[in-house]
């Protein structure tokens, strides 16, 4: 996907699902040795039931899914956020108290919410009651 119309634009925040898909996966990882390690020392005289190991996979298995699902959800906003965030450059907004205005340069996104650059240097917090004209 090309952005080229919102190069002003930066993004600086970090994928919170990214950083949970990775310790599923080295948790998936350690869940598996575990279960061979069970499978390696059960009583063969009485083996454990199977339904159980496969209960606990699919219940693993749907875990890592969801996070996986999270992170590709996180990674459309973002998309979101930047394309939104690129169509203000040009444009001229006010601060909800009116102490602010000016023409939008820059535009920068952090986790908690995106700031405009003004032409005047100073920046405001796009937000509820900011007029975009």
């Amino acid at each position: 996907m090309a952005v080229e119309a919102v190069s002003n634009s930066t993004y600086t925040g970090s994928s919170a699902a990214a950083s949970a898909a990775e310790q599923a996966t080295v948790d998936y990882d350690t869940f598996l040795q575990l279960l061979v390690a069970e499978m390696q020392n059960q009583d063969p005289t009485e083996p454990m039931d199977s339904t159980e190991y496969i209960a606990q996979l699919a219940s693993f298995s749907q875990v890592e899914q969801t996070i996986q699902t999270n992170a590709r959800l996180e990674e459309l906003l973002a998309a979101n956020s930047v394309s939104q965030a690129g169509s203000l450059i040009g444009r001229t907004v006010t601060s909800n108290d009116g102490t602010v205005s000016g023409v939008v340069e820059q535009v920068e996104l952090y986790d908690d919410g995106v700031v405009a650059v003004l032409d005047t240097g100073e920046k405001v917090v796009m937000g509820a009651g900011l007029t975009v004209s």
